[in-house]
């Protein structure tokens, strides 16, 4: 391996801080998540601080957080959502460490995210329509692509991990797992 940080990304609802947790404990690397580490420092939930300080206030210590996250090493980072899908994050992001897309079509999406608030973005499905089309964009850009459609955390982990032990990754050439 010659990578010593691994972020994952992609849409809400994929896994990114379960298979974050099984990847971590693989590799014997601490997880960090940035919407637990977001919550803890503004002592509210996603949803509250969306809310009451709305969006851009939430991208802003976003992107504090992950700044934060920058000199550490060995670390599994399961980024929120939307993370990725800005540029600045996606740039800081993918010459940081290996950027890994957790990869899962909207219809499997839907029945896991919850209608109780707490995913305000996913308030109105024209909206997360839009919105999952519109980040997929941006996903696209990451080192490594997983297809992980009806797949359980551990195997995409296990996936994962194939393809970073096996594979020499050049970080300006995007890999898929299908």
């Amino acid at each position: 391996m010659t990578f010593d940080k691994i972020y994952l990304v992609g849409f809400m609802a994929t896994g990114k801080s379960t298979v974050g947790r099984h990847l971590a404990a693989r590799l014997g690397w601490r997880l960090e998540d940035i919407d637990h580490l977001i919550e803890v420092r503004e002592k509210r939930t996603v949803a509250e601080i969306f809310a009451t300080q709305g969006e851009p206030y939430f991208r802003a210590v976003e992107r504090e957080i992950l700044a934060l996250l920058g000199p550490l090493r060995h670390v599994v980072v399961a980024t929120g959502g939307g993370t990725f899908a800005d540029p600045v994050n996606r740039a800081a992001i993918n010459f940081d460490g290996v950027s890994v897309w957790i990869d899962v079509p909207l219809a499997e999406l839907i029945p896991r995210i919850p209608r109780d608030g707490r995913r305000p973005l996913a308030a109105d499905r024209p909206q997360l329509e839009r919105l999952y089309a519109a980040r997929t964009e941006g996903y696209r850009q990451a080192h490594v692509r997983v297809a992980a459609s009806k797949t359980r955390a551990s195997v995409v982990a296990d996936r994962i991990m194939d393809v970073l032990d096996n594979t020499p990754l050049t970080m300006d050439m995007p890999f898929q797992i299908d």
